[in-house]
């Protein structure tokens, strides 16, 4: 072959190269779904804020439940109020799904509005911070039976914990972290998503109930550790920066409104 013809098949097998390398790299074919699982009504929202901010104010919540869906495999992150379960269940359903056919169960924290049907998927395997896991089942927690029924079958589930500070890798490729988020609970935990056309966005469970709280780093009364909350409003807001990250406040009604309507997927 002279030198034009071999710079000839140079020159078109170079597309094809990069093609293959685009094809490889290219981002997984993510979904993200929000469900609707409940939704609460403070009618004194005080407990949000230590500072005083919300004494006196209702505060409507809704309780969202996300399923990302993967090629290799189904997240639900955050089950809902108990009441929910059958809302729960059909919004499933409806996309030809059923607990059994999920592979990864997680939630931010194991309070009642995010735990609450966890027992459904104790078939999955269960994405938990150790302290979380540790909070999870003690005694206190066992003490109330209703609520602790709801998630009890997880202690015999599959575990997978999230060691450290630094974020779990579901899927092995980047798309989808679970990551540490202390401070609210002990192992309360955020988790980012990297969607292939919408691109980033943080869920972020209790981090933050209402609004303003966000800006105003508002501190809810009961978190467990007034610091360590601090700090992660700040790991949180440097990640969502470095990432340019959709942040959802899960508790806001307009964040929940602002995601498409279910069955329509956020891609």
């Amino acid at each position: 072959m002279n030198l034009r013809s071999t710079l000839f098949a140079l020159a078109g097998a170079l597309p094809l190269a990069l093609g293959a390398a685009g094809t490889a790299n290219a981002a997984p074919a993510v979904k993200l779904y929000t469900m609707d699982c409940g939704k609460l009504s403070m009618p004194d929202a005080d407990m949000f804020a230590d500072d005083g901010a919300y004494k006196g104010r209702k505060v409507d919540m809704v309780v969202p439940c996300y399923l990302v869906r993967h090629p290799k495999g189904d997240l639900v992150w955050d089950t809902g109020v108990p009441e929910s379960r059958d809302k729960l269940l059909s919004q499933l359903k409806t996309l030809g799904l059923e607990p059994k056919d999920i592979e990864y169960v997680s939630v931010s924290h194991s309070h009642f509005d995010h735990i609450g049907n966890a027992g459904l998927f104790a078939g999955s395997t269960w994405i938990v911070d150790p302290d979380e896991q540790a909070y999870a089942f003690r005694p206190q927690a066992r003490a109330n039976a209703t609520q602790f029924a709801a998630y009890s079958a997880l202690e015999a589930a599959k575990t997978v914990l999230v060691e450290g500070e630094g974020p779990h890798d579901v899927f092995g490729d980047g798309s989808v972290q679970v990551i540490p988020a202390p401070g609210h609970t002990p192992g309360h935990t955020v988790l980012l998503v990297k969607l292939p056309k919408s691109g980033p966005v943080l869920l972020t469970g209790d981090l933050w109930h209402v609004a303003e709280s966000r800006a105003a780093k508002r501190v809810p009364r009961f978190n467990v550790d007034r610091t360590k909350t601090l700090e992660s409003y700040d790991k949180i807001e440097a990640l969502a920066a470095k990432e340019k990250a959709r942040v959802v406040r899960e508790h806001v009604p307009e964040d929940f409104a602002a995601l498409p309507a279910f069955p329509a997927p956020l891609e």
